[in-house]
């Protein structure tokens, strides 16, 4: 593996996007402490047919999406042996430790009776044979194997190299389990709607590929969304970091693979079970179809174009664009492409998007101001290299 070096970024802590984004986190800690007071329908439009609502379709299994960038990095770096790539865990894995926390926070605040919650942690009481219960226990233990591979930045910021000298011995343990536990709940949240069958429009529902399909979109998300935070960072940063467009321009050509894997087997499953007529039928279905398909083709085209062009347009725009895509599939068979019967209905609350727009806001907040107060950012001069002479203004020193 690559050897790199990380440093705070420092700076202002209230930063005008963290006083944008404030005052959004603020009104969602408002709202939950509302909910947990008065209950969950003082702020939420669920109801019996639709007992999963934005909470669950967006603040967890597309909010632990985007928090799959550390995972599908550890099948890079670790698993793959891919050490250039290893400037990028960092900045993975604080993202990643923040959008899965916070979707077990979302799962928390959708519980009905949620004083019943420590009930998951008394053996005699364990369901095994619900797929939420594997779901729930992968996705606690990885939350805090995260935390231990995060650790070794607060040591390293406070000086504690006793502590960081022990916890890197049994590290590759940590590392192993943290590249193994999504692997099993990420692909659990596609079994959860194979038990809702004919309720899930065709388009989205596939007995045989939804595990595996949504497999394949959390290693989309996740290849995509470093690519796009680290876009972004760079952006911020105004060329006084590390060049880091070439391992971004690498990570693209993986998630092209990805995609066209995952177009080939959604196309597939349509004309293998007769499911075409779908596709053309010109109701919303297939409009959210096409436009899932159109954004995850968008990245393919993008990287076809001329070097100069494909330069300037940016992996941030293939990367969110993955994202997004990714994303309305995950929306549409939990959500969107659902449909219980008995004349149920659902629209999100304001209340109910606030409090998903806060958890945004926090994870953003959060993430600002802790790689300006510890070392998760590239140092200068850390990136690998073989990308050395594509860097503009070659560094002379860290920082």
């Amino acid at each position: 593996m690559t050897a790199h070096k990380a440093s705070l970024l420092g700076g202002r802590l209230v930063s005008w996007p963290v006083m944008l984004l404030a005052p959004l986190a603020v009104i969602c800690g408002v709202l939950i402490l509302r909910r947990l007071i008065f209950g969950i329908g003082a702020v939420a439009a669920l109801n019996g047919g639709y007992p999963w609502g934005l909470w669950i379709a967006f603040d967890l299994l597309v909010g632990t999406g985007f928090a799959c960038g550390d995972w599908a990095l550890a099948w890079a770096v670790y698993v793959f042996n891919r050490g250039e790539y290893h400037p990028l865990v960092r900045p993975a894995l604080l993202a990643s430790l923040f959008g899965y926390s916070l979707g077990g926070l979302s799962i928390t605040i959708d519980v009905g009776r949620y004083w019943n919650l420590p009930y998951f942690y008394i053996p005699g009481f364990f369901n095994t044979n619900s797929v939420l219960f594997e779901t729930a226990v992968c996705m606690t233990i990885y939350i805090g194997v995260m935390a231990l591979e995060f650790a070794p930045v607060v040591f390293e910021r406070f000086g504690w190299k006793k502590a960081l000298k022990h916890l890197n011995k049994v590290m590759f343990f940590i590392i192993s389990l943290g590249a193994l536990l999504p692997t099993m709940h990420q692909s659990s949240m596609g079994s959860l709607m194979i038990s809702a069958g004919y309720k899930v429009h065709p388009l989205w529902q596939s007995y045989e590929l939804l595990p595996l399909l949504s497999l394949l979109t959390a290693f989309i998300m996740g290849f995509s969304i470093v690519t796009f935070e680290g876009s972004l960072v760079q952006a911020g940063l105004k060329g006084r970091g590390p060049n880091e467009r070439p391992l971004f321009t690498k990570l693209s050509v993986v998630t092209q693979v990805l995609l066209v894997l995952f177009l080939v087997l959604r196309f597939g499953k349509l004309l293998w079970h007769n499911k075409t007529g779908y596709l053309f039928s010109g109701d919303r279905f297939s409009i959210m179809f096409w436009c899932e398909a159109a954004l995850m083709v968008f990245p393919l085209v993008l990287f076809r174009l001329p070097g100069r062009v494909k330069i300037r347009a940016g992996c941030s725009s293939a990367g969110s664009a993955c994202c997004f895509g990714a994303a309305l599939w995950r929306l549409s068979y939990s959500l969107l492409a659902f449909n219980p019967g008995g004349g149920y209905h659902y629209f999100p609350e304001a209340q109910e998007m606030l409090i998903s727009m806060g958890f945004v806001a926090i994870e953003v907040c959060a993430y600002i101001l802790l790689i300006r107060l510890l070392p998760v950012l590239p140092a200068l001069g850390s990136v690998h290299k073989n990308y050395q002479a594509e860097v503009k203004h070659e560094p002379t020193h860290h920082h």
